[in-house]
């Protein structure tokens, strides 16, 4: 089975079981419609019982812990969705970790590196590419006008860089 990280569990919530979780996701509100997820490398099922928000910060409830020390141990676990509680993205959207770990080729197919972040900016995203062999890292705007293609499948993005962009 497929999953998605959706959140990170950053710390406990008061003593009845609640959770402050990081969201790993453009859209906060899609905890709202969450119904049942998966916590921790085991991928337990847990069922939602309340959502609320806080700084940026989901707090959740789920109706299998009803004390803090029931949660605790999935401190710093990630949560994730499987494929029914995924959301579709629009057309030429993709999923950050889909795109981590790509190679990044110019027009010209020479390799410039591999995404090793992808930084989320009020405009656009930011693709950060390390180049293993150079050292080095290049910010490339994830625009239109530098971004030719996309395939997360083959983990393969295509660039068209302006001089002086690439060094």
């Amino acid at each position: 089975m497929d999953y998605t990280i959706i959140g990170k569990i950053i710390s406990t919530h008061g003593i009845k079981g609640e959770v402050k979780v990081y969201p790993m996701t453009d859209n906060l509100d899609r905890f709202d419609y969450l119904k049942t997820a998966y916590i921790g490398d085991k991928k337990i099922k847990v069922e939602l019982e309340k959502v609320k928000y806080h700084k940026n910060l989901a707090i959740l409830k789920f109706k299998e812990f009803n004390d803090i020390n029931e949660i605790i141990p999935f401190k710093n676990s990630f949560i994730y969705v499987d494929e029914e509680g995924k959301i579709i993205l629009p057309e030429n959207h993709f999923f950050i970790y889909d795109l981590l770990a790509s190679q990044v080729f110019d027009t010209k197919s020479n390799l410039i590196g591999t995404i090793v972040d992808v930084l989320q900016g009020a405009s656009n995203d930011i693709y950060v590419i390390k180049d293993i062999e150079k050292d080095k890292e290049y910010l490339i705007p994830a625009v239109k006008q530098f971004v030719v293609d996309v395939n997360p499948v083959d983990k393969k993005i295509v660039i068209d860089p302006i001089e002086g962009m690439i060094e």
